[in-house]
C-alpha cells in the first residue's frame, strides 16, 4: 500500500474478551499497513500526510479469523462428496494441467470471497496439490490482495482414513508419519494437519465418523517430528476416544471435537507433549448443524449420514460447553467447502455459538479474533486492534455486541492497511435461504 491512513470517528471494539465499545476513536495506520496509534479524537493529532477516512461513528472491530477452512469447494453440495467413483474422477481431473488451473482459480475466488465478507485471516486445514501454499505465497508477495493465509497442504491420514486418498497423504506407521511431515515441510506448510478419527463426509456406516483410525504411537511420532521444527499439529477428531489419543500424543489443536471426561479436560489445560504446554479446541458448528437440523428431503443425505451428523453435532456442542466451563482455550472455524458451508458465512459460526452454546456476542467475537490468533500462533501481528499489529479490521453499520448478524454485511474491510470499500460478494441464495430456516 502507498498511503498512510487516519480512520476517524470510529466506535472501536478491540477484540478482548471483555471488550466494550470505545467511542470517537482514531486509528492511525502507516504505509506498511501497521497500526501505530489508537486514541480518542480529542487527544490525537492527525498527520498532514495521512489520507483521512471518516467512519462516521460506525463500529470497527478486528477482522474475523476463520481457523478451519478448505479452499477446494464453494460450499454448494455436490454429489461427489458421497460417491467414491465421482470423487476419483474429480480428483483425477484436478491433477491435469487444465484441472490444476481451474482448481487454483476456484480456490483464489474462495479466498477473495472470504476477505470481502470480513475474514482477514484463513487457516486452511487440508487442500490438494499444495495450491493453498501457492496462493499464500502469491498473497504474501503482493501479487493480489487477500487475507492472511495459514496453510497445511495435504492432511495426513491412514489407508482408507478420513480424506484419503484425495485430500490426505497416507501414513500407516510412526515412521511413515514422520516422512509425511517431512514431505509437507519440504513444501513449506505452516502447520501439520492429521486425521485421527473418521469423518461424516466419508463414513459408510453409523458410528464410523468418530471411529479411531490412528494409534497413539502414530500420533506421537507425527507430533514429535513437527514440534522439533516448531510446527503446531491440528487433528481432525470426532469422538471422546479420539480426543484422548490426540491429546496423549501431543496434538496442539483439536478440530471439531466431542464430549470430554476429566482426563481429557486435564490434558487440554496441561499437555506436556504439546508444543506450548496446552491444547486448544476449534469447533466447527457450521459444518454440523445444517446437516443435522435440515430435513433429509432437503439435504438429500442418506440415513447413515444423517445419524452420523446427529452424533457428531451433539457431541461437538456438548464438548464446547464443557470446554468453556472448564477454562479450555477455544477458537472457531466453519469447515468451509463442506456442504452448506460457504466462504462468506463465517459470521454464522459465531451466531451458532451464541444460540446453541449460550455464549454472548462479545465472547463469540473474542473467540473469532483474538483467541483464534493466539491459538494458531499469529497474535503477534493480527487478531486485535492494537499498536504494532496489522490494520486487519472491518467496519459495521450496527453494534455487533447487540446484533451478531450485522457481521454478515461489513461496509468496509481493511486488510493489512488496504481498504476495500463496499465489498461485493456473490452469494448462493438457495443455501442462504435454507440456512435462514435453522
Amino acid at each position: 500500500m502507498d498511503n498512510n491512513y487516519s480512520f476517524i470517528n470510529c466506535n472501536v471494539i478491540n477484540g478482548d474478551i471483555n471488550s466494550e465499545v470505545q467511542n470517537n476513536m482514531v486509528i492511525l495506520v502507516n504505509n506498511k499497513g501497521i497500526i501505530y496509534k489508537i486514541g480518542k479524537k480529542t487527544k490525537l493529532d492527525i498527520p498532514s500526510n495521512h489520507k483521512i477516512i471518516d467512519i462516521k461513528n460506525k463500529f470497527v472491530m478486528p477482522g474475523l479469523i476463520n481457523a478451519h477452512v478448505h479452499l477446494f469447494s464453494s460450499g454448494k453440495p455436490i454429489k461427489a462428496a458421497s460417491n467414491d467413483n465421482l470423487q476419483k474422477l474429480l480428483f483425477k481431473f484436478f491433477d491435469t494441467r487444465l484441472g490444476k488451473a481451474l482448481l487454483k482459480n476456484s480456490m483464489k475466488k474462495n479466498v477473495i470471497t472470504a476477505l470481502n465478507s470480513g475474514v482477514t485471516t484463513l487457516r486452511c486445514v487440508g487442500d490438494v496439490l499444495y495450491k493453498d501454499v501457492e496462493i499464500r505465497n502469491e498473497i504474501n508477495n503482493s501479487s493480489y490482495l487477500g487475507p492472511n493465509l495459514i496453510v497445511s497442504g495435504y492432511m495426513i491420514s491412514v489407508t482408507g482414513g478420513h480424506g484419503a486418498p484425495h485430500v490426505s497423504i497416507i501414513s500407516d506407521s510412526p515412521w511413515e508419519g514422520r516422512k509425511c511431515v517431512r514431505k509437507n515441510v519440504k513444501e513449506k506448510v505452516d502447520f501439520i494437519k492429521i486425521c485421527i478419527t473418521g469423518g461424516v463426509t466419508d463414513a459408510r456406516m453409523v458410528g464410523e465418523a468418530g471411529r479411531l483410525q490412528m494409534t497413539e504411537e502414530e500420533v506421537s511420532a507425527i507430533c514429535d517430528e513437527a514440534h522439533k521444527i516448531g510446527l503446531l499439529v491440528a487433528a481432525h477428531v470426532e469422538s471422546k476416544e479420539g480426543l484422548r489419543i490426540a491429546l496423549r500424543g501431543g496434538v496442539d489443536t483439536i478440530e471439531h471435537g466431542s464430549e470430554m471426561d476429566d482426563e481429557i479436560i486435564d490434558l487440554f489445560k496441561n499437555n506436556p507433549k504439546s508444543l506450548r504446554g496446552y491444547s486448544a479446541l476449534i469447533p466447527t458448528l457450521h459444518a454440523a448443524i445444517p446437516m443435522n437440523n435440515l430435513d433429509k428431503g432437503i439435504t438429500k443425505i442418506n440415513e447413515i449420514t444423517k445419524q452420523n451428523s446427529s452424533i457428531v453435532c451433539n457431541g461437538m456442542i456438548n464438548g464446547v460447553k464443557q470446554a468453556l466451563a472448564s477454562g479450555i482455550k477455544i477458537g472457531l472455524g466453519t469447515d468451509a467447502s463442506m456442504a452448506y458451508v460457504t466462504h462468506y458465512n463465517t459470521w454464522r459460526e459465531l451466531d451458532y455459538l451464541v444460540r446453541y452454546v449460550g455464549i454472548t456476542p462479545q465472547q463469540a467475537i473474542y473467540h473469532a479474533t483474538k483467541s483464534n490468533a493466539e491459538i494458531i500462533g499469529i497474535d503477534n501481528y493480527t487478531g486485535s486492534l492494537d499498536i504494532g499489529k496489522y490494520a486487519d479490521f472491518i467496519v459495521l453499520d450496527e453494534n455487533p455486541l447487540q446484533n451478531i448478524k450485522t457481521l454478515s454485511k461489513p461496509c468496509i474491510v481493511v486488510a493489512r492497511g488496504n481498504v476495500i470499500d463496499k465489498p461485493k460478494i456473490k452469494k448462493l441464495k438457495k443455501i442462504d435461504d435454507l440456512l435462514e430456516l435453522i
